[in-house]
C-alpha cells in the first residue's frame, strides 16, 4: 500500500487525493495518472529517460517538481540488467529474426555448388 508524501500516511492506490492532508495524488483528478513528485529540491528532469533522449513535451521541462510524464532511468537500468536471456533462447531468437536471410544465403550456396559441379 502506497505512502503519501507529505504526511506519510497509507493511502489507498487509487486515491486520488490523500485523505489526510488533501494532497493531489493522481494527476488531473484521474485515479489512473500517476503525478510523480520530487523528493528535496531537486527536478525530476534530471533523472527522466524522456529527458535524457529529448523527447519530453512536458512544459515544466527542465525545472518540472511533479509530472506526470515521468520514467526513471535508473529503473529502467535496473530492469535491463536484471533480465539476461540464455544463449539457447538468444540463438533460437536470432535464428527467428534471420531466417529470411538463411533461406536466400542456402540457396545462392545451393546455386553456386550446382554451377561449380556442372
Amino acid at each position: 500500500m502506497p505512502t503519501c508524501p507529505r504526511c506519510h500516511q497509507f493511502v489507498k492506490a487509487q486515491a486520488v487525493i490523500c485523505p489526510t492532508c488533501q494532497l493531489t495524488l493522481k494527476a488531473h483528478g484521474h485515479p489512473g495518472m500517476t503525478l510523480h513528485r520530487s523528493a528535496g529540491e531537486e527536478y525530476l528532469c534530471d533523472s527522466c529517460l524522456y529527458h535524457e533522449d529529448d523527447t519530453c513535451n512536458f512544459p515544466q521541462r527542465p525545472f518540472a517538481k511533479e509530472c506526470t510524464l515521468y520514467y526513471n532511468q535508473a529503473e529502467q537500468a535496473e530492469k535491463a540488467k536484471q533480465y539476461k536471456p540464455s544463449p539457447q533462447s538468444a540463438l533460437r531468437f536470432w535464428l527467428r529474426r534471420n531466417t529470411g536471410w538463411i533461406i536466400l544465403a542456402m540457396l545462392i550456396l545451393v546455386s553456386l555448388a550446382i554451377a561449380v559441379g556442372r
